[in-house]
């Protein structure tokens, strides 16, 4: 049957104005190659789309079928095709042309019209003719294959086989066809001659590296997220709202007016099928033109293939969705515009390659060999800190095939300088100062009011100082429902981000850095299972606790959560031997250095050594407060402080006023009567206070205001070098015993912290600005509102029994004896 196909074949060829030959591939190699560029068929790529719109054509194509069998000649003979592909393509043909015409007459009539209507080159007509003639007396003859032997023998033969290459490495590609239906496979630089011609002209990429790193950011950001986080952003406006958006964006966003058009009509905000498919298609040219090993391409147009699949129900779907991302890419909506016939006949050719369902793309084996590799192009720790920074910084997507690469010196400098303008850092400090950035017990304390408050237990909302506003109530108020995500994420994404600069300012060696990267994939692995729980424990703590001094991150969070190319699903996600980038605090260390409270900012981690740059300004501080200037003046100090301190200095210089007050009144009398030296007149205003028991004064213990002190210095000695692991912990256990011994709680604490504070201050204008600022942040320590103000409410006091619900997380610190680690 197949060779009555193939006989046919060849008589047809004889209307080509080829010599009459028993098979139609039995042409001589190199003739048919140079016939198929004088018909203006350059490469394999081109005789595919000549193929695909030729079986497709419309009625009365006569001309288009005639030359699709003879360009499957041709190519078969020339090895375009193999043998076998050519015989399925004129399989195909012939069944189309025998389903338009019921009889040769038919056939050879439409043909006659259609070459005629075109107009022949001078003698071709006559040619033609004869030809024609030559094949009417054979089938009035009954020689050859008649018209009736032909349909008898495609009724015996099964229907033919598919067009389209059918190992499972290949089947992906048919993802290519809106752009050029692959044919044969593996690829060959005949398929694509001026694959590198294109890739430079189109995207502006000259090599290897540049291609593969276009391709991964094409999967796991492209143009689709800008376009899929400013949507959501226009959702909630009204429609004056999105038209001064769009004014504002136009100049830098074309899109805009497209994108505007398709919120306020309520159009399916899905276009990462825009992206897709591109990456399929530079996968091809990197395939063609050998910058790509066949096998890497197959698992880049895989890749494609697995998200596509992720994402879409249907090929309807996919085109839709690619149509949507190239109105916005050009900046005109498409929607109306009329279809493509490339795109009709995808959507609705019988032998289309889109024929097949979404999910028969890929097989198992062949998902698994893309995913392996893909995750192998991004399994470095400085992966984490490009997904992690990239939230906040977008354009370091594109630095995904190696993110060590030497960068750009403008880039380079800009980062140096958010290093020394926003953090402090310069370079001369070393790589151990990042470990200040690590604070595990600023964690703690989240999840601890996470899991108090869903028990119900919340830090006082009012105290002696005053309150805190009803918007910071209402932000604390929310850790409630986000408790049962580990907020080691609020922490470590913006050291994550730090580090990045820290990498990207060339300031630092990088492999201690790098230590740094890979002991926080370790951390978040232990504390987050998978990128889905990390994203939404992010997403909830940024909704939980915006920082108003910047944007909110939501709806780039979201966007990572729901695109499932985003680069955090396809990390080496695997906890391994715990470490992480700092050291972290026992619980009651963490509770003795609190004792500072709002005297200094709330301390998060272990104090560091600090570099020589901060322990001058630590020293200078020292110096010109305490009149201490070495290790032996500091440890001295250290131990006044605990066993006497200005409150043993109460005691013995004002307190017995109180049992005297005429003596009290004599003395200040004395005092006011005539010129003070500066330290009677600050004997003076400690008298006056005492008079009339200022801030209660007299009532209140003011041991808190030593410890505070104490517990400061403390840390300043730490930073300095002068006190060693062991002695900073040693005074540390001894604070914290002192503060049991003198105190109940931290409302007490405060209390004798506060009067301490307003008693020992000495003569300034500035009095009253700064007990108010005090008293505003002893509110928010004792509140905890705002939440990172400090950690009081969040700790038991030193001595307490233990009053907090344990959190949900083993991201606590260690000591805490009510939970198993």
């Amino acid at each position: 049957m197949v060779d009555a196909l193939n006989a046919w074949w060849a008589q047809q060829l004889v209307l080509c104005d080829w010599a009459f030959t028993p098979h139609p591939l039995a042409v001589d190699a190199v003739a048919a190659e140079q016939r198929l560029l004088q018909l203006g068929i350059a490469d394999r790529g081109a005789l595919a789309d000549q193929l695909f719109f030729a079986l497709g054509a419309p009625a009365n194509s006569a001309d288009m079928l005639l030359g699709a069998l003879e360009w499957a000649a041709l190519a078969g003979a020339a090895g375009w095709l193999t043998q076998a592909q050519a015989t399925t393509w004129a399989h195909h043909i012939t069944r189309r042309i025998t389903a338009d015409y019921s009889d040769q007459r038919a056939w050879l009539a439409d043909l006659r019209r259609a070459l005629g209507a075109k107009g022949w080159e001078t003698g071709a007509d006559d040619r033609f003719i004869d030809a024609c003639q030559a094949l009417s007396d054979l089938e009035s003859e009954g020689e050859g294959v008649t018209w009736q032997a032909l349909d008898a023998a495609l009724a015996r033969l099964p229907a033919p086989a598919s067009l389209w290459p059918q190992a499972p490495e290949a089947t992906p590609w048919r993802l290519n066809a809106l752009f050029r239906p692959v044919v044969m496979y593996p690829a060959n630089a005949a398929d694509w001659p001026d694959a590198i011609e294109w890739l430079e002209r189109i995207w502006q990429v000259y090599d290897r590296e540049q291609l593969i790193e276009v391709m991964l950011w094409l999967s796991a950001q492209g143009e689709r997220q800008r376009w899929d986080i400013e949507a959501r952003e226009l959702l909630p406006m009204d429609h004056a709202q999105r038209q001064e958006w769009q004014r504002g964006a136009l100049n830098d966003a074309p899109y805009a007016p497209v994108l505007t058009t398709f919120v306020n009509q309520g159009e399916p905000l899905e276009w990462a099928a825009w992206d897709w498919l591109r990456l399929v298609e530079l996968a091809w040219a990197g395939a063609c033109c050998g910058w790509l090993s066949q096998a890497e391409a197959d698992d880049l147009a895989a890749h494609a293939a697995d998200l596509v699949g992720r994402r879409y129900h249907d090929w309807h779907a996919v085109l839709k969705a690619y149509m949507r991302g190239q109105s916005l890419f050009e900046g005109v909506d498409r929607r109306g515009m009329t279809p493509s016939a490339r795109h009709k006949l995808l959507m609705h050719a019988p032998y289309s390659p889109w024929k097949h369902t979404l999910s028969a793309l890929l097989d198992d084996a062949t998902r698994e060999a893309s995913r392996t590799r893909i995750k192998a192009w991004r399994n470095t720790p400085h992966h984490w800190l490009l997904a992690l920074a990239g939230v906040r910084e977008p354009d370091v997507m594109l630095r995904q095939l190696n993110p060590a690469a030497p960068i750009a010196e403008e880039r380079r400098a800009d980062a140096a300088v958010y290093l020394q303008d926003s953090l402090g850092l310069h370079a001369d400090e070393g790589h151990q100062v990042l470990a200040r950035y690590w604070l595990p017990a600023q964690a703690h304390h989240l999840n601890q009011l996470a899991a108090d408050a869903v028990h119900g237990v919340m830090p006082p909302s009012q105290t002696r100082f005053g309150q805190p506003t009803p918007d910071e109530l209402k932000q604390r108020n929310a850790v409630k429902g986000v408790s049962r995500h580990a907020a080691t994420i609020h922490m470590a994404e913006k050291f994550a981000f730090y580090l990045h600069m820290a990498l990207d300012s060339g300031l630092f060696e990088q492999a201690p850095l790098m230590e740094h990267a890979n002991a926080l994939r370790s951390c978040l692995c232990r504390f987050y299972a998978s990128p889905k729980r990390l994203l939404e424990a992010w997403f909830a703590w940024e909704s939980c606790l915006p920082e108003p001094e910047h944007d909110s991150l939501i709806n780039e969070i979201a966007w990572h959560l729901e695109d499932p190319g985003s680069l955090f699903h396809w990390l080496d996600w695997r906890p391994d031997a715990w470490c992480e980038p700092g050291e972290r605090p026992t619980l009651s260390h963490f509770t003795a250095m609190s004792l500072v409270g709002p005297l200094n900012s709330a301390v998060w981690s272990e104090p560091q050594l600090e570099s020589p740059r901060e322990c001058a300004d630590i020293r200078e501080w020292v110096e010109s407060h305490y009149h201490l200037t070495s290790a032996d003046d500091m440890q001295e100090f250290l131990t006044f402080m605990l066993e006497a301190g200005d409150r043993q200095e109460y005691q013995i210089n004002y307190a017995p006023y109180t049992l005297n007050p005429e003596r009290l009144t004599a003395e200040i009398a004395i005092l006011e009567s005539g010129d003070c030296a500066e330290d009677e007149r600050h004997h003076l205003l400690r008298l006056r206070r005492v008079s009339t028991n200022e801030d209660g004064c007299n009532d209140v213990d003011m041991a808190a205001w030593d410890i505070a002190q104490l517990v400061d210095l403390a840390i300043a000695a730490r930073q300095l070098g002068w006190l060693d692991k062991q002695a900073f912990a040693q005074v540390l256990d001894r604070a914290y015993q002192l503060a049991a011994d003198h105190y109940s709680g931290w409302q007490e604490y405060a209390a004798g912290m506060y009067a301490g504070f307003s008693f020992f201050m000495g003569e300034t204008p500035e009095r009253e600005s700064f007990l108010a600022g005090f008293r505003q942040a002893l509110v928010a320590w004792l509140c905890g509102a705002p939440i990172l103000a400090g950690p009081w409410a969040s700790l038991d006091f030193p001595g307490n029994k233990p009053r907090h619900f344990a959190p949900l997380h083993i991201d606590t610190l260690p000591g805490d004896q009510r939970i198993l680690h």
